[in-house]
């Protein structure tokens, strides 16, 4: 089988690529922007910038299915004019271009990596029930947005043409490569700063970088993955302290918590204008993941802790003072 892999040189690309090629199952061809991109493995095809007008046709040629990881990531200080219409640049209308030359091309199926922020950015009270698939999309930013529409279109070119497509919504992903908010937080840890989250209290699911790239082996040749939407995570909720307590662990390091109200860390955060990401360390994000496993026979091969301490390796290797 032949595997088109795009957005090869990302966080996920890479693992994926290198997995795939360690397997030795499929031919796997590696698209990147730029011919400076790092490849972990298969054979390396430029594409240039994703968008509307991307030139596939080399890329899809004799392909059997795409996995599509390649887009516009959420940032979380956007400094473009018109920021839906960036996200909707790459994100939507580069993924339906992507579609529609796969079809010229005789792929049969396209696995997107969309987001859990499709559901929404989480749940307002621990005890709320979490995401499942049948949970109605709400995206609230112009990434999430981006996303579903994303998703839509690809709902509509599998309805009018019989391309199989799967869709894939994971939360947070962490492993190594691991960058932005996960990064941070694994920096101020292993630097022995005094967090001040002992007292919160939410429950957030989490997806280790190779319980990801394992669903994605799975769900890009099951049979029964045909047209359908997963969400995935590790199996493991954890409250924020807890999990500043699993990466101290990991790291070698003691986890160094002190309680300060819910109430004053989101006023702290306003003031300092960081009140989005104080929101989303402290509020809950859970998924039901139990469809994947029940439909696919999938479930996560590596623990938390075990993806953890993968990563705390690969930060020291990368960090190490």
């Amino acid at each position: 089988m032949k595997i088109l892999v795009t957005g090869a040189s990302g966080f996920v690309g890479q693992a994926l690529c290198r997995q795939l090629v360690q397997e030795g199952q499929h031919e796997v061809v590696a698209a990147v922007r730029s011919p400076a991109s790092v490849v972990t493995g298969g054979t390396r095809c430029v594409v240039g910038d994703i968008g509307s007008h991307t030139a596939w046709e080399k890329a899809t040629e004799g392909a059997d299915a795409v996995v599509h990881l390649a887009g516009r990531a959420h940032i979380m200080h956007d400094t473009a004019c018109d920021r839906l219409a960036a996200y909707r640049a790459i994100n939507t209308e580069g993924t339906l271009a992507l579609a529609r030359r796969a079809l010229a091309s005789g792929v049969k199926r396209l696995l997107f990596v969309s987001s859990i922020k499709v559901c929404g950015e989480g749940q307002l009270k621990s005890s709320t029930d979490p995401y499942n698939e049948a949970s109605p999309a709400s995206p609230s930013d112009a990434y999430a947005i981006s996303k579903w529409e994303g998703e839509l279109g690809l709902w509509a070119a599998a309805k009018d043409t019989g391309l199989e497509v799967v869709v894939l919504r994971p939360p947070l992903i962490y492993g190594p490569g691991v960058r932005a908010n996960f990064l941070r937080l694994m920096t101020l840890v292993d630097r022995g700063w005094p967090l001040p989250f002992g007292g919160v209290r939410n429950h957030r699911d989490l997806l280790y970088l190779g319980n990801l790239v394992d669903a994605i082996l799975t769900a890009v040749v099951h049979p029964a993955a045909k047209n359908k939407t997963f969400l995935l995570s590790d199996n493991q909720c954890v409250t924020t302290p807890e999990l500043v307590r699993r990466i101290a662990s990991a790291l070698e390091r003691p986890a160094r918590l002190w309680s300060v109200s819910e109430k004053c860390l989101r006023l702290a955060g306003r003031v300092i204008g960081k009140g989005a990401t104080v929101d989303r360390v402290l509020g809950s994000m859970r998924v039901d993941s139990r469809l994947i496993h029940r439909d696919l026979g999938w479930s996560p091969p590596f623990s938390m802790q075990e993806g953890l301490r993968e990563t705390a390796k690969w930060y020291r290797r990368t960090y190490s003072r």
